[in-house]
């Protein structure tokens, strides 16, 4: 049976001003109304994936094509992903994370305290390799608000591991790790308004270094948040509603065992 294929965008399309090749695509996005484009490429190893790079939007009317953060340096924007309404994009800069407008190209700074230690918007190797979590925030169902988790690592003693594969002599990679018996990431999940302002952070009782934080949802209504809290020891699994505005949770939910719970959506 014939299949009819019909070209959107054109590779002569995805040549950016001053270049004489097209885009390479390694990921790409819808708007949600699918009249614009979010092409992510020129990507970096973080960890185990490509998940830093550089980001572009085509505007399927005009045509248009433009570089978000375009006053970054190359290949330092993770995660980025269009607002509910599809006029602005947020994404991580370097442990800090940003909303533009694609009219103007105004951005806004919603953290500004991102470091090697101080990570927003995504997470530290253990995050990564215990439950799989990179991208580490979310827009509100509505657009005016954006969740996200911090991770402090400061208190992590650096591990130097050997490369001896990549170069003809081996080379030392500096990882924060924590030891069993050593403290973790203390991590915690706020809400700012995507306009910038005041984060609000979800008050999950218990010691933060102690316990995690490997899930969290918006919920329809966008007014609340879900979050799932894990022990260290991962056989206490606790279900938390938290109010967005007030920072304030109510337990839901409980699953214990003597050996250990599964980490589920």
């Amino acid at each position: 049976m014939p299949v009819n294929l019909k070209v959107l965008v054109a590779a002569r399309e995805l040549i950016p001003t001053g270049s004489d090749a097209p885009l390479r695509i390694s990921d790409y996005d819808w708007s949600a109304d699918k009249s614009k484009l979010l092409i992510f490429t020129n990507t970096v190893k973080v960890w185990r994936l490509n998940t830093r790079g550089d980001y572009w939007v085509m505007d399927l009317k005009s045509r248009a094509l433009r570089k978000v953060g375009a006053g970054a340096k190359p290949s330092t924007l993770m995660f980025a992903k269009f607002s509910p309404d599809g006029q602005r994009v947020a994404y991580v800069r370097e442990h800090d994370i940003y909303v533009e407008s694609l009219a103007t190209g105004e951005t806004t700074a919603l953290t500004a305290n991102g470091s090697e230690t101080l990570i927003n918007g995504t997470f530290d190797w253990v995050y990564e390799e215990e439950f799989g979590l990179r991208d580490g925030f979310a827009w509100s169902p509505d657009g005016k608000h954006i969740a996200f988790w911090q991770l402090d690592a400061s208190d992590i003693p650096v591990f130097h591991m050997i490369d001896n594969t990549s170069e003809l002599y081996p080379q030392l990679i500096p990882i924060r790790y924590p030891k069993v018996g050593t403290k973790n990431s203390v991590c915690r999940v706020g809400v700012v308004p995507a306009s910038g302002g005041n984060i609000r952070w979800m008050q999950v009782p218990g010691d933060a270094q102690e316990n995690y934080l490997p899930r969290m949802e918006w919920l329809a209504n966008g007014r609340e948040l879900l979050l799932q809290q894990l022990n260290r020891l991962q056989n206490t699994r606790i279900l938390w509603r938290a109010d967005a505005a007030t920072g304030a949770v109510k337990e839901i939910f409980r699953d214990e065992d003597e050996a250990w719970v599964d980490m589920r959506q």
